[in-house]
Parts: structure tokens; C-alpha cells; sequence
């Protein structure tokens, strides 16, 4: 997202994980990301986008976060949503999507 950041223009840039405040806090220095990161341990903004799913990993059930972004508009509503995207991916579809009319 920070090499996207020029073409945000006014728009903001939010990270959500389930990390703790201080883990994020490292992870932002480490990688110099450069924008908003929130922390969401309970899982409820995860639940509130739909990407608290259930996975499988190795034969193995379990629930957790499935790596999407989304594109939300100034009257709070999803404008454009991308499930199981990629981190490489992501900054390229969300600015093709602000690029859309």
C-alpha cells in the first residue's frame, strides 16, 4: 500500500489484523508501511467484513482471518471488495479500482 500511496490522493489507507497494538508497532517499523494500522483480537471487524472463515491447513479445521481488501466509500459503504488476495496483489487492484468511474 505505501508504493501506492501517491494515488490515494485524499483517501486513507487502513490496515486491520488481529495482532496486538505493540506486534503491529514492529511490524510497521520493520517494513516502514507508512499508514494506520488497527488492532482487532476479538476478532470483530474481521466477522463484520466475512473474512473470519474457516481454513485448512494440512488436514486441519480451524477458523481464522482469509487476507482481503476492500475499497470503502465516504458514506461508509464496501465500494469493491477482494477475497483471499494476495499482499502482492493487493495494492495493484485497489488502484485500479480508485482509477475506475
Amino acid at each position: 500500500m505505501r508504493d501506492i500511496a501517491s494515488e490515494l490522493g485524499g483517501m486513507a489507507a487502513v490496515g486491520i489484523s488481529g495482532d496486538t497494538p505493540e506486534r503491529q508497532k514492529r511490524f510497521d517499523e520493520k517494513h516502514d508501511l507508512g499508514y494506520l494500522l488497527l488492532s482487532d483480537p476479538d476478532h470483530v471487524a474481521a466477522e463484520a467484513f466475512g473474512v473470519w472463515q474457516e481454513k485448512k491447513l494440512y488436514g486441519k479445521t480451524y477458523l481464522g482471518v482469509v487476507r482481503s481488501a476492500f475499497v470503502v466509500g465516504v458514506d461508509g459503504l464496501v465500494e469493491h471488495a477482494f477475497y483471499k488476495i494476495s499482499p502482492k496483489d493487493t495494492p495493484k487492484k485497489l488502484a485500479a479500482a480508485l482509477r475506475a468511474p
